[in-house]
C-alpha cells in the first residue's frame, strides 16, 4: 500500500471519481461499491455511473470508502460526499416496554397446561 491516500471526489461535471494509488484489491472494493473503470492512455479512470442521483452516489462513495478504510487503506472522501448516517435521518423507533418480553397469565376458562 502506498502512503498517498486514495481520493473519492465530485468533479465540477458533477461525476464522482476517484484518484490515487489503486491497486487490485482497491479495484474490487470499488466496483463492489458501484464503481466503474474506464481504462485511457494513462492509467484507469474509475467513477460512478452518471444520472443516478446525489443520494444513490453518496451513499454508494461511503459506502466504498468505509470498506476500502476497513482493509486499511488510507482515503480522502470529500465531505460533499458523505451520506447522512443512517441515526440521523431515520426516526427514532419507540422503545418497547419490558412487559412485552415477560409471561402473561392465560384467560380465565382454559385449562392449566400439563408439567413435563
Amino acid at each position: 500500500m502506498s502512503d498517498k491516500p486514495i481520493r473519492i471526489t465530485r468533479g465540477q461535471g458533477g461525476e464522482v471519481d476517484v484518484e490515487g494509488p489503486v491497486d487490485g484489491f482497491a479495484a474490487s472494493v470499488l466496483k463492489r461499491a458501484g464503481f466503474d473503470t474506464y481504462p485511457q492512455l494513462r492509467g484507469v479512470w474509475i467513477r460512478l455511473p452518471f444520472d443516478l442521483g446525489r443520494t444513490w452516489e453518496n451513499e454508494h462513495a461511503t459506502w466504498a470508502a468505509d470498506m476500502l478504510t476497513a482493509a486499511r487503506y488510507r482515503v480522502d472522501l470529500d465531505p460533499d460526499l458523505r451520506a447522512v448516517p443512517p441515526a440521523a435521518s431515520a426516526p427514532v423507533a419507540p422503545r418497547r416496554t419490558k412487559t412485552a418480553m415477560t409471561a402473561q397469565s392465560a384467560p380465565a376458562g382454559t385449562p392449566p397446561r400439563r408439567q413435563r
